[in-house]
């Protein structure tokens, strides 16, 4: 019942365009909105470079706030910004402060602390640990122990976290030492309708990017950081060498076209079979569609564990079989187990060729629209909203 009223202000650490806050933050403000009360408000806090449309849908709102890196000059920022974000909580009369990841969380809890308002962690998941595992950061770093203390003061402050992943709960016991009573999972959701099966394999995209007859693994995201480089186009090579003209790359990535060449380059990867777009992300699902499988390049780090990457979900809404490395939140188990993708246990030629090889089988299947199907059940029973929903009833 849509009964109890709530001043809610909503801290993330992306801007307002970004994928993270159209996919991963909007959709379920929208489902909290629609929990609480008509004259309930929402203020969600974004960090733009440029100005962005404000969002006034319903009763939630965007303040917009101009980005800095996150270090020194961020912390600067965010000082400037405490004295605005706490004023707000007093006039609008916040009743709680909800706030996406760690980042965003580290801004939450001081305001909190200041203020007094109930805090609220989402999607929470290490960041501090990954950066170390990855090669970023030093263990002995000052960014790693901000970063870390700050996960730690947050974790302990909240009064409800959700985990992007169950095994989130006995890891946050295990790193911070903090065992809380309402911890609550919630993976990466996906909306099952605008990625659907009927944007598959859209006819005149197929034509005018010469896919037809054509094996095609896409993959939408960034390369460095938690997701692989070199190791990622030496699958594609190794793709390519199997499939041969029969294969292409379709990168929907905000990466240049030197960027991808010159990968390319490193590995002897012939650009012919690479096609790089950049969309904006309503027309995803329809391009996302144009391919066979897809591919998760996330580095194999511990650590990957405890969070879940969206776009497995977006994967298996539209029925694609996923190659994935090893022990990345539970889709390398669910690849694994319900046949639908391969997953790499190493990261070398002859694990590249066997994972090839695998996808080759499923994709001979006789009835594609089986496999399809089968794949798409998947993402309904692990990735649907109505999963955000009962945790969003239980807290709201």
């Amino acid at each position: 019942m849509k009964n109890k009223k709530e001043n809610i202000l909503v801290i993330t650490y992306w801007g307002y365009n970004d994928a993270l806050i159209q996919t991963y933050t909007l959709p379920y403000l929208n489902i909290i909105s629609d929990l609480l009360s008509a004259d309930s408000k929402l203020f969600l806090v974004t960090l733009d470079k440029d100005a962005p449309k404000l969002h006034r849908q319903s009763n939630i709102q965007n303040i917009s706030i101009n980005y800095k890196d996150f270090g020194f000059r961020a912390i600067f920022m965010w000082l400037k910004i405490i004295f605005k974000l706490y004023r707000l909580i007093k006039k609008e009369n916040i009743t709680t402060i909800h706030t996406w990841c760690t980042p965003g969380g580290a801004i939450g809890y001081l305001l909190s602390v200041l203020s007094g308002r109930r805090l609220i962690i989402d999607s929470f998941e290490p960041h501090a640990e990954p950066m170390v595992e990855s090669g970023t950061w030093g263990k002995n770093s000052l960014q790693f122990k901000i970063l870390y203390t700050l996960e730690k003061l947050q974790l302990k402050k909240a009064e409800e976290v959700i985990c992007a992943c169950s095994e989130m709960i006995p890891y946050s016991k295990k790193i911070y030492g903090i065992s809380k009573k309402r911890y609550f999972t919630k993976p990466a959701c996906v909306d099952l309708e605008l990625f659907s099966l009927e944007k598959i394999k859209n006819a005149e995209l197929i034509e005018k990017y010469n896919l037809k007859d054509k094996i095609t693994c896409v993959y939408a995201g960034k390369f460095g950081g938690l997701y692989l480089e070199k190791e990622t186009f030496e699958f594609f090579k190794a793709a390519a060498e199997y499939w041969g003209n029969s294969f292409r790359v379709l990168l929907l990535t905000s990466h240049s076209d030197q960027e991808i060449s010159d990968y390319s380059k490193q590995v002897g990867l012939d650009p012919q079979h690479i096609i790089k777009l950049f969309v904006p992300h309503e027309e995803v699902p329809v391009y996302m569609g144009l391919a066979d499988f897809a591919i998760c390049p996330m580095k194999p780090i511990p650590s990957r564990r405890y969070s879940t990457p969206i776009k497995n979900g977006e994967y298996w809404a539209l029925g694609l079989p996923v190659v994935i490395t090893k022990n990345i939140s539970d889709d390398s188990d669910i690849i694994a187990n319900k046949n639908i993708g391969s997953v790499l246990q190493d990261l070398t030629a002859d694990e590249y060729q066997k994972s090839v090889i695998k996808i080759d089988a499923l994709l001979k299947v006789s009835d594609k629209n089986e496999l399809r199907n089968k794949i798409r059940a998947v993402a309904t029973e692990y990735r649907n909203f109505q999963i955000a929903k009962d945790v969003y009833l239980e807290i709201y």
